[in-house]
């Protein structure tokens, strides 16, 4: 590990109990929070999680200025349990119609950043089994608390069934050794991949945001070499429980999250990639064959309607 990784390790990394949230109102002050759930087909979980941000951090204190579930093309009740739940629901495609919309987490998320007002930005998934209030003032807390700062992760543990520390597989077979090989001042980050993180509006506008699954390293590197290792950070909220993918969708999002790699470092010299799978069928083995996802937002601040909104 190079050294200053460990001299960051050492500064920037942290407890969500080590900001206590009366500490971190009394520096909040004026400063506005967003909170943003990406959600597609989470009828089961996104209300317990709007819940909890509103009873705990924008009724009984005011934490949460606004808090967001944009509903990427649900076939279930993800809208209906939100709403009644107290967020406000916003579809993906009536977010800047002049541009049609592609599937990815990473489309709805660039996309957030037209409905939403707030200095601070969080992104939390909307999956969650175990949330708590944590996951957001842990991620918000430094960004309020240090103008240093301008990207927060947030770490925690991943169990995957009962065994503790497994989870994030895609994390510990792809993400993890490109970033040591190829970003090694990001070899500190115990979660690159999690869907939990904050940053300043001001660096997000800045930021191109890849579509689909390669968003959160897309969004780690290009935010690396913007503001620097400095204003990067993480603190420990504990522990995740999600619903798990299976294999086949793991190596998709492998595929992706490599992609989004190689696009940041060799650009303009690659063919449009595909990956192959295979399925047990009757006749034997057959290859599925799955596009890989390519395409990227640009920096919010480069659309129009943002700018005009903005300046309004």
């Amino acid at each position: 590990m190079l050294e200053e990784v460990e001299r960051w390790l050492a500064g920037r990394s942290w407890t969500a109990a080590d900001r206590p949230l009366g500490a971190l109102l009394e520096a909040k002050r004026s400063t506005t929070v967003s909170v943003v759930l990406p959600a597609l087909n989470e009828e089961a979980t996104v209300g317990e999680i709007v819940t909890v941000i509103r009873r705990e951090l924008m009724e009984a204190v005011p934490f949460v200025d606004e808090l967001v579930v944009i509903d990427s093309g649900s076939t279930d009740r993800t809208a209906e349990v939100a709403a009644a739940a107290g967020a406000r629901v916003v579809h993906r495609d009536s977010i800047l119609p002049r541009i049609p919309a592609l599937p990815g987490k990473g489309e709805v998320l660039w996309r957030s950043l037209m409905v939403t007002k707030g200095e601070v930005v969080c992104f939390v998934d909307a999956d969650l089994e175990n949330f708590s209030a944590d996951f957001v003032t842990g991620i918000a807390g430094p960004l309020l608390t240090d103008p240093e700062v301008a990207f927060v992760k947030a770490m925690y543990d991943r169990p995957l069934g009962d065994a503790a520390g497994q989870g994030g597989r895609v994390t510990e077979l792809v993400a993890r050794p490109l970033l040591n090989l190829h970003w090694p001042a990001l070899a500190g980050f115990v979660q690159p991949l999690g869907g939990e993180y904050a940053a300043r509006r001001s660096l997000l506008e800045r930021l191109p945001f890849p579509v689909g699954y390669g968003v959160e390293l897309g969004l780690l590197v290009d935010a690396l070499h913007t503001v620097g290792l400095d204003a990067l950070a993480q603190v420990d909220v504990g522990s995740r429980r999600h619903r798990h993918q299976d294999g086949q969708a793991l190596g998709r999002m492998a595929a992706a999250i490599y992609r989004t790699a190689q696009l940041r470092l060799s650009r303009g010299h690659l063919v449009r990639p595909a990956l192959t799978q295979f399925e047990r069928a009757e006749e034997g083995f057959v290859p599925r064959t799955h596009a890989v996802d390519t395409e990227e937002r640009p920096p919010m601040r480069e659309i129009s309607e943002y700018a005009a909104r903005r300046a309004a």
